[in-house]
């Protein structure tokens, strides 16, 4: 099975330092959506793994995170693309739980669910955080420079197999290009 885990806040849609907290917060980053769409249409089952640290933080709830992701999955209908599955970490970093990211908790329970090896599947994030939890499991790491990309990308901490590109669109592109 081809698969390729993705990161949402920063990698499919514009980020927020303060959360993004309802539906009309999310916005998709341009080609974004079409990305996925191409990766759904070449074979690919596309999976996001993501931190929401806002529930936990009180300033969102269960129901308006399905909000916020059925809003997703709607846009991304309209290109002719889908979501596979999306695993989610709730907790703030303060819990010490095994599925926030830099954690592999979130990435081993796809592993399982999918019953794959994650060794070289694709994981593509904005943060320290995505690639370390990529590495960490044998995925390889790549950083979009949407996002909190562009300073991650300045960081001596990378892990040394990680790969860059502008966006989203652009990783994709050199996923299916191989």
């Amino acid at each position: 099975m081809k698969l390729v885990i993705l990161d949402r806040d920063g990698v499919i849609n514009f980020d927020s330092d303060q959360y993004i907290k309802n539906p009309t917060e999310w916005k998709p980053i341009p080609q974004s959506l079409e990305a996925i769409a191409r990766l759904n249409h070449m074979g690919y089952r596309v999976v996001v793994a993501t931190n929401q640290s806002g529930i936990g933080r009180g300033l969102f709830d269960m129901s308006t995170l399905n909000a916020i992701n059925e809003k997703m999955y709607r846009a991304l209908a309209n290109v002719g693309g889908r979501i596979d599955a999306l695993f989610f970490c709730p907790h703030i970093s303060e819990s010490l739980c095994s599925c926030r990211k830099p954690e592999p908790g979130m990435l081993l329970s796809i592993a399982e669910r999918f019953n794959v090896d994650l060794e070289n599947v694709p994981f593509i994030g904005d943060s320290l955080k995505d690639l370390q939890a990529a590495s960490s499991v044998g995925a390889l790491p790549i950083l979009v420079k949407t996002g909190k990309g562009e300073k991650t990308s300045k960081s001596d901490q990378l892990p040394k197999a990680t790969i860059q590109f502008i966006d989203l669109n652009e990783a994709v592109k050199h996923i299916t290009a191989g």
